[in-house]
C-alpha cells in the first residue's frame, strides 16, 4: 500500500485461475489493519465462490490474517502439534533455535485443512464456509488463506491448491486455452495479422487477447462451452501458420529456455560477449537449470580496451567504425568464438543512452552479431526505451537471434 512492494500475486494468481477458466471478478489490496482486513474477507465471502487471500500468516506482529479470519467466522483457533513439530525440525534442520514468536504458526481455526509450506515456515489454510453467514440462499464459499512470499504462495498453488479446484468447480471442464509467445513483432502488427482471420470464430464464443511486454506478446486464444476445445484446436491451427516463426513457445516457456533446450539437443557450445547489456543475456540463461552444459563463458566487455584485450577487437575497427557499429558487434562475436573455441558466440554493443547517440547512431542504436562456422550474422535494432528497458529488448533480440539461428531460420 507504501508503493514500495509490487503485488506480482495478483497477475500471477489471475493468470493461473483463468488458465482453469476460472475468471477473477475482483481484487482488493488492503492494508495490515484488523479492521481493513475483516471487512475485505467479509465483502468477498458475501459475493464470491472462492476467495485467496494471500499475506499475513507469518509469526510478526502484522501478520494478522490468521487471527482475524477465525474471528470473522468465530471459529477457535487450536494449536496443531504436527505442524509445531515441523517447525521445530525446520530450524533444526538449519542447525537454528526456533524463535517462540514462530509457534503462531501452528495455530489453526477450527475446521481448516493445513496446506504444507515446502518453502517456508508458514502453512497454508483452506475453509470451507459452510453455512456461509455473508451470503444468504446461495451454497458454501472456500477461503484459502495463502503465504506471502512468492517462493512459497506458488508452488503451495500448484501443488496445494489447484487439485481443489475441479471439487469446487465440477462443471467448469468444458474450457480450452492456448497461448501463443512471440517475438519480433509488436502487438499492433501481430493483431492485424491475425484479428481478421479469427473474425469468424471469435463470433462464435472464441476470446482473444493480447499481453504485451518488452519486446514479447502474448496472444491467448480460450474459449468455454461444449465446442470450446474445437474452437481453440481452430483457432490455434490459424494463429501457427499466421505468425510463423514470430512464435517461440506454447507453454510458459521462457525464450532463454526455449534458445537453451536447442542448444541442449543440438549440443552445441556458446560464448556471450555483451557491452551495453551489461551481462543481462548471461544472467537469463544461468536461470536455466543445467546451463554449464552448453554456456561456457560470460563477457561484459563494457570498454574499448576490454574489447581489445578479450575479444581481441582490432584497434582501426574501434577507431574507423566505433565502439557501436557492425563490424565491432562483428568482431566481438568472432573474436568469443575463437578464443574459446565453442560452435557459436553472440555479442551485443549500442547505445543505451540518455546521452551518447548521433544522427547516424541515435539513442537506442543496437548491433547484435553471430558468429558459427564459416558465417557472421549481424543485425541492427532501434531501441527507444530508457536504459533497464533497452537492456531487457536487446537481450531478447540477441537470444531470438540464436533461436532463428539454431532454428535454421536465418539464410
Amino acid at each position: 500500500m507504501l508503493g514500495r512492494v509490487l503485488n506480482t500475486h495478483q497477475q500471477w494468481l489471475c493468470q493461473q485461475l483463468a488458465d482453469r477458466g476460472l475468471v477473477v471478478k475482483r481484487q482488493v489490496a488492503v492494508p495490515d489493519t484488523g479492521l481493513d482486513i475483516q471487512q475485505a474477507v467479509r465483502e468477498a465471502l458475501g459475493r464470491a465462490d472462492l476467495i485467496l487471500v494471500t499475506g499475513g500468516l507469518g509469526p510478526t506482529s502484522d501478520d494478522l490474517t490468521r487471527d482475524l479470519v477465525a474471528q470473522l467466522l468465530n471459529r477457535q483457533l487450536k494449536l496443531d502439534a504436527s505442524i509445531l513439530a515441523g517447525l521445530r525440525q525446520f530450524f533444526a534442520d538449519r542447525g537454528r533455535t526456533m524463535p517462540e514468536a514462530t509457534a503462531v504458526q501452528a495455530q489453526v481455526p477450527e475446521g481448516a485443512t493445513v496446506l504444507p509450506n515446502a518453502f517456508g515456515t508458514a502453512p497454508g489454510l483452506a475453509i470451507e464456509v459452510e453455512p456461509n453467514p455473508f451470503r444468504t440462499g446461495a451454497g458454501p464459499s472456500w477461503l484459502f488463506m495463502l503465504p506471502g512470499p512468492p517462493r512459497e504462495l506458488r508452488p503451495m498453488f500448484l501443488k496445494q491448491v489447484a487439485p481443489w479446484l475441479p471439487r469446487i468447480f465440477p462443471g467448469n471442464h468444458q474450457y480450452a486455452c492456448r497461448t501463443f509467445k512471440t517475438t519480433g513483432v509488436g502487438e499492433s502488427i501481430l493483431q492485424e495479422k491475425i484479428a481478421g482471420p479469427l473474425q469468424d470464430l471469435v463470433e462464435r464464443g472464441l476470446d482473444l487477447g493480447y499481453c504485451a511486454r518488452v519486446s514479447e506478446v502474448e496472444v491467448r486464444l480460450s474459449a468455454s462451452g461444449a465446442a470450446a476445445k474445437e474452437l481453440v484446436g481452430e483457432a490455434e491451427s490459424r494463429t501457427r501458420n499466421l505468425l510463423g516463426p514470430c512464435v517461440f513457445s506454447q507453454e510458459d516457456e521462457t525464450l532463454e529456455a526455449v534458445v537453451a533446450g536447442l542448444l541442449a539437443k543440438q549440443g552445441k557450445t556458446l560464448v556471450v560477449a555483451e557491452s551495453c547489456t551489461g551481462g543481462y543475456i548471461s544472467h537469463r540463461l544461468t536461470n536455466i537449470p543445467g546451463a554449464s552444459r552448453f554456456l561456457m563463458a560470460g563477457l561484459v566487455t563494457y570498454s574499448n580496451e576490454s574489447k581489445r584485450q578479450l575479444l581481441g577487437v582490432p584497434e582501426a575497427t574501434l577507431e574507423t567504425e566505433g565502439a557501436v557499429s557492425a563490424a565491432t558487434a562483428a568482431a566481438m562475436a568472432e573474436g568469443a568464438r575463437e578464443r574459446h573455441r565453442v560452435d557459436v558466440a553472440i555479442s551485443v554493443t549500442g547505445i543505451a543512452g540518455p546521452s551518447g547517440g548521433t544522427s547516424e547512431k541515435p539513442v537506442g542504436t543496437v548491433f547484435m552479431a553471430l558468429a558459427s562456422a564459416g558465417k557472421t550474422i549481424v543485425e541492427r535494432h532501434l531501441n527507444r526505451l530508457e536504459r533497464e528497458s533497452f537492456k531487457q529488448a536487446a537481450a531478447q533480440q540477441a537470444l531470438d537471434l540464436l533461436r532463428r539461428h539454431l532454428l535454421g531460420l536465418i539464410p
